[in-house]
């Protein structure tokens, strides 16, 4: 039985790691953003503690997970071809 191509059907292998490159690319550049933007907005800019306190801890969660929902809702708008809200 003969193993399946993870490449699909007209495209090259070549055209397949440029795909895969871009897409890992993107995918640094979201989580950059999202590890700036919640830093930047849940974490004191005077370092106090080596750790993350509570209130740090619990608004970056929540920063985090509303990212992720919107990127979501983004990518499902662009996919089915509507204009974003």
């Amino acid at each position: 039985m003969a193993t399946p191509s993870p490449i699909p059907v007209g495209i090259s292998k070549d055209q397949a790691f440029s795909m895969a490159q871009t897409e890992m690319e993107y995918r640094v550049e979201l989580f950059n953003k999202l590890a700036q933007t919640c830093f930047s907005k849940c974490v004191d800019k005077r370092y106090k503690e080596a750790d993350l306190n509570m209130g740090e801890n619990s608004c970056i969660d929540r920063c985090v997970s509303k990212y992720w929902q919107v990127n979501g809702m983004v990518g499902q708008l662009l996919s089915a071809g509507k204009p974003p809200m």
